[in-house]
């Protein structure tokens, strides 16, 4: 029987997180503690008796970084790796750099909970969930759900909302449904697809 086997990680705690700053587009690096979220993935999924075929990762250094540190733990270094900018996280715009709070102090609540948790506006000058799932779902589909579906074991390490688009169509959610969906960073879901792409089995690894 053939494994169509898809694993998608949020990238571990980046310095921006921590400082509760919208990040977007910006290159930051993983804290210590979302380097360890990294190696705590990687242990999970070499627990889990998982090999890999390819992977797949954005253009930015947190994805990028949280799997060469997944694929260090499991010693499968050696693997194919196509990076990009299509899974990028949103683009947060005029918001990038800012600290949540402050954005709240100056445009309202209820403004920011709108850039934040709306499906389809997006902040000043950047992305909403919607225009992010435009251009990673494509890419999804062209690129990555192939290989899935010819049987190859594919790894994806990627962010909140591009990762968010994805889910959107494994899961069958509706617009209202992804924006309840939170995915914990450095936590791997396992999925299994049937030969017409449907979900088989789910498998979050959650501590």
């Amino acid at each position: 029987m053939t494994e169509r086997l898809l694993v998608l990680v949020r990238h571990g705690q980046s310095e921006w997180n921590l400082k509760n700053l919208f990040t977007g587009w910006k290159d930051v690096d993983l804290t210590e503690a979302g380097v360890a979220e990294a190696r705590a993935a990687g242990k999970k999924l070499k627990a889990q008796g998982l090999k890999f075929d390819v992977a797949f990762t954005s253009d930015l250094k947190r994805a990028q970084r949280t799997l060469d540190l997944i694929l260090e733990e499991m010693g499968q270094t050696g693997i194919p790796i196509f990076r990009n900018l299509a899974l990028n996280e949103r683009d947060y715009g005029d918001l990038v750099g800012m600290n949540k709070d402050d954005a709240r102090k100056q445009w309202g609540d209820e403004q920011v909970l709108k850039w934040r948790r709306s499906y389809d506006i997006p902040p000043p000058g950047g992305e909403s969930l919607k225009d992010t799932v435009a251009r990673a779902l494509p890419y999804f589909v062209q690129e990555i759900l192939p290989r899935v579906l010819r049987g190859e074991r594919v790894l994806v390490s990627a962010h909140g909302n591009s990762l968010r688009a994805l889910v959107m169509v494994l899961e069958r959610l509706t617009p209202e449904g992804i924006l309840k969906r939170e995915l914990g960073t450095g936590v791997p879901i396992i999925y299994r697809l049937a030969a017409d792409s449907t979900v088989l089995e789910k498998l979050d690894l959650a501590a």
